[in-house]
């Protein structure tokens, strides 16, 4: 670390092992499998305790509320503190919810375990995803954005995956399932205790920090991100929002019309459908991973909106291939919206302030997530499925279609202004491209793009000219 990086970091590798950027990810997945693992299991416990559907969806607003709660305090705190105290009570509470779920017969027990789950994912959606980021080298941002986004998806797609297979085939579903699940995350603890993050100190109340921000002694806040990356963190949410309440949408509801369309309660057939759309999300990522940013999120956007084109045609026609086409196309718009808003995110939100950066877009996506779906299940109540599912269909296309207008116009708006940086970032003039090279220089901070590093501060383009030039080449 440069002696002139900010107070608040303590003295860590320089250097970290590239190994250590993939070995982050492993918690991360261990802990996500837990956030779909219920799904396939409802139908179990439904017969064993006896409640309605209307409590399936109680239970899992607990799961929401949770991670809601968590991400308004875990960005900060992990931001302020560092990670492992953030990763680890998370990792505890991920094991206290597993062994929870085992024993449960009870709606109390279950809401509670969902409760305690919500807020392990949330603690590693903030903290877990900015320690796989601080663990990557400065030619590594690209590929670290890759890694979290895919490391969330992948463990979302493994988890009921595991929960339909396990609760078909072997004796006692609903406990084996959380058995394997508390050893997941057992082998997860000696990754998260020798992760060799920076270490950090409570900065003074009143502290500027690098981004021009001062560090307040608040901790309970909505998070968000510095000034400079608050447009930034807006243009991500207008395509990632809509993407995630569509993959919402159709794993609420997709292993009811699987049933109403296949005739059949198969719990292996409802986690196999999860995993699809979470595998979808997760190869598309490293399918796109040389895409650039703006083209991440716009393709996402096209993807979501294609997705609730099949979704309000496979009710509407009762289409099994147009309800799986539905589910495909909601996790290619997902992974592709995620991959770009964690890669923008990452390459330009300060260290101190990115776990907070992410807890923001998880929030503003879990929130939309949450309404929309259920605004739509109230509605098909009223009225009919159908109907509901057109209106939502239509309320989400909607919305991702307004969202990819705003990023091609505030990607390009910003694309053509004097900063010799890739499209997506803001605009700088020569006096702030001047100070934010010498802010660069100083904390080490990793070039935005996935070109070799940049040159020198002696060596960038400080003409008119030349700045013109290098914001041509990186527009599209």
């Amino acid at each position: 670390m440069s002696p002139s990086a900010p107070a608040s970091l303590s003295a860590a590798p320089a250097s970290p092992s590239r190994h250590w950027m993939w070995l982050a990810a492993w918690p991360v997945v261990a802990v996500l499998a837990l956030s779909n693992e219920p799904a396939p299991l409802y139908v179990l416990w439904q017969d064993d305790i006896g409640f309605s559907s209307a409590t399936v969806t109680a239970v899992y607003a607990f799961y929401i509320a949770g991670l809601l709660a968590t991400v308004t305090v875990a960005g900060t705190l992990s931001d302020r503190f560092g990670r492992k105290p953030v990763l680890l009570p998370g990792l505890a509470l991920a094991l206290l919810a597993s062994v929870l779920f085992a024993v449960a017969h009870s709606v109390p027990a279950l809401a509670v375990a969902r409760l305690l789950s919500g807020v392990a994912v949330g603690a590693f959606l903030s903290a877990g995803m900015a320690a796989v980021s601080d663990l990557s080298d400065s030619t590594q941002k690209r590929t670290a954005g890759l890694v979290a986004s895919s490391a969330m998806v992948g463990g979302a797609a493994v988890g009921p995956l595991l929960a339909g297979l396990l609760s078909e085939l072997v004796p006692g579903p609903s406990v084996t399932v959380f058995l394997v699940q508390i050893a997941l995350l057992a082998l997860a603890l000696p990754v998260v205790l020798r992760m060799p993050l920076p270490h950090r100190a409570t900065a003074p109340a009143t502290a500027p920090a690098t981004d021009g921000t001062v560090t307040g002694r608040r901790l309970i806040r909505i998070p968000s991100a510095p000034r400079a990356n608050r447009r930034q963190l807006l243009l991500c949410l207008a395509v990632f929002a809509p993407a995630i309440a569509a993959t919402g949408f159709v794993l609420s509801l997709g292993p009811t019309l699987l049933a109403d369309l296949l005739h059949t309660s198969s719990r292996i057939l409802s986690g196999s459908t999860i995993f699809i759309l979470f595998a979808a999300a997760t190869g598309v990522q490293f399918a796109a991973r040389r895409l650039r940013t703006r083209t991440d999120l716009l393709s996402g956007a096209a993807l979501t909106v294609s997705s609730m084109v099949a979704l309000a045609l496979a009710v509407a026609t009762t289409s099994v291939t147009a309800l799986v086409a539905s589910a495909v196309l909601a996790g290619l718009g997902q992974g592709l919206t995620q991959l770009g808003a964690l890669t923008m995110l990452s390459a330009n939100v300060p260290a101190r302030r990115l776990a907070e950066a992410n807890a923001a877009l998880t929030a503003g996506g879990y929130v939309l997530a949450g309404a929309l779906p259920l605004a739509a299940g109230a509605l098909s109540d009223a009225t009919s499925l159908t109907t509901g599912t057109a209106v939502f269909s239509a309320t989400v296309a909607a919305l991702s279609l307004a969202g990819a207008v705003t990023v091609r116009a505030g990607i390009e708006d910003k694309a053509v202004g004097p900063s010799p940086s890739r499209a997506g970032t803001a605009p700088v003039t020569s006096r702030a491209r001047t100070a934010l090279a010498v802010a660069a220089a100083a904390t080490a901070r990793p070039p935005q793009d996935r070109r070799p590093p940049a040159p020198s501060a002696s060596a960038r383009p400080d003409t008119p000219a030349a700045g013109r030039r290098a914001a041509a080449r990186s527009t599209e």
